[in-house]
């Protein structure tokens, strides 16, 4: 049976992910699918497929472009959520900020550098035409978990992480959300370390065929809403909500699509060069 190494974040995007390790659908087609929760994003998971430590990863779009244009031998393979991440731009429950404006010059709680909240920190900034160079200051948090604690005590001003994990978060009094930033692109693909798509290209058809299938009729399992929320430990209002804007994708993302994310984070300053579509992506 064939070992592969796959990571992800714990939230609800990757349900689909668990419900068909639960049903054993892998091992079935004789692949072992070890699933690794990363807390600290895509950060955390890039530096694994770097190390070698996963084989493939469900991460960030604009994140995973950034690293391998940085050296990451890694390609995507697929998009896996079409739709665009919505940013929640927090900041603590007890804070003076009002809103966005109010944060021009202070300091962004990020998980770590090149991570989503870094990179849409540089977003959110370029929506208000701040100086890029002058209005932006970072305090690394790690996760979620360190971002409440950093918002808390003062450490950091505001974090932007999605705004339906963060939700039971601002529902309890601890975030408030000020704005929302949804990121100009899909949100979510697939990225494999180029070793494993060429040595392992079978087994990885397999995988994403699995995979596919489920998120094509997701929507569809019957009472997913309320599995979602009894898991992730939301309100089943906002999981209904988040059905609603949320669309998967079986297809590889294209080249339209990863020369904007390219051209947005070189204005940005945030890669140093637009690279072909070839070096970022690899259809199976």
């Amino acid at each position: 049976m064939k070992k592969v190494n796959i990571g992800g974040v714990p939230e609800h995007f990757n349900l689909a992910w668990y419900l068909t390790l639960k049903n054993g659908e892998y091992k079935d087609k004789n692949i072992n699918l070890r699933w690794h929760d990363y807390y600290g994003g895509t950060g955390a998971m890039c530096k694994a497929l770097r190390d070698g430590d996963i084989d493939i990863a469900v991460i960030l779009t604009e994140g995973i472009i950034k690293d391998i244009i940085d050296g990451n031998p890694s390609k995507i393979v697929q998009t896996y959520v079409e739709t665009p991440l919505i940013w929640g731009v927090h900041v603590a429950h007890n804070s003076d900020y009002k809103n966005v404006e109010d944060l021009k010059g202070t300091k962004a709680a990020i998980s770590r550098y090149g991570s989503g909240s870094h990179l849409m920190a540089y977003i959110n900034a370029e929506n208000h035409n701040w100086d890029l160079d002058q209005d932006l200051d970072f305090e690394v948090i790690k996760n979620l978990d360190g971002a409440v604690e950093g918002l808390t005590e003062g450490q950091a001003d505001y974090f932007l992480w999605e705004k339906f994990t963060t939700k039971p978060i601002v529902d309890n009094g601890v975030f408030r959300r000020i704005d929302n930033c949804p990121s100009p692109w899909p949100c979510f693909v697939i990225a494999v370390r180029n070793e494993f798509i060429e040595n392992n290209s079978e087994e990885l058809k397999t995988i994403l065929n699995i995979i596919n299938q489920t998120t094509s009729g997701f929507k569809d399992i019957p009472n997913i809403d309320k599995t979602i929320a009894n898991r992730y430990e939301q309100k089943l209002e906002d999981v209904q909500e988040w059905l609603g804007l949320t669309e998967w994708s079986q297809t590889l993302i294209d080249k339209e699509t990863v020369m904007n994310v390219q051209k947005e984070l070189f204005a940005l300053n945030i890669i140093p060069e637009i690279v072909d579509y070839e070096k970022l992506t690899h259809k199976l």
